[in-house]
């Protein structure tokens, strides 16, 4: 849960490419930094996007398998929760992210 940004809210760990950073390379530094863990990305998962009054921000979710590390977040986030895929929809997530949730849920029950 965000403590943030998107505070009382659940969101996915990840974040902002350095310069010079792959994407994958941002979402693994992003993920092990939010998290403590190391993950596998596996394959594209689906997208989000979100209008701010000076840019609209778009995201790239993927799937990911954890490979190793111990679950520790960050000062960003102040609760975790592994839900079943089925619940996503069900959460108070952060309004970004609330369509994918609802999609990615549905193309994973049939």
């Amino acid at each position: 849960m965000s403590s943030g940004t998107n505070a009382g809210e659940w969101e996915f760990p990840g974040g902002k490419i350095d310069p010079g950073e792959s994407f994958d390379e941002g979402l693994l530094r992003e993920v092990l930094e939010e998290t403590g863990l190391v993950v596998l990305l596996q394959k594209v998962a689906g997208c989000a996007e979100f209008e701010l009054p000076d840019r609209k921000v778009a995201y790239l979710i993927l799937e990911g398998r954890v490979q190793s590390g111990q679950l520790r977040l960050s000062d960003e986030h102040d609760a975790f929760d592994w839900v079943p895929i089925a619940e996503l929809p069900r959460m108070d997530i952060a309004e970004q992210f609330q369509k994918f949730a609802l999609d990615y849920a549905r193309s994973k029950a049939g």
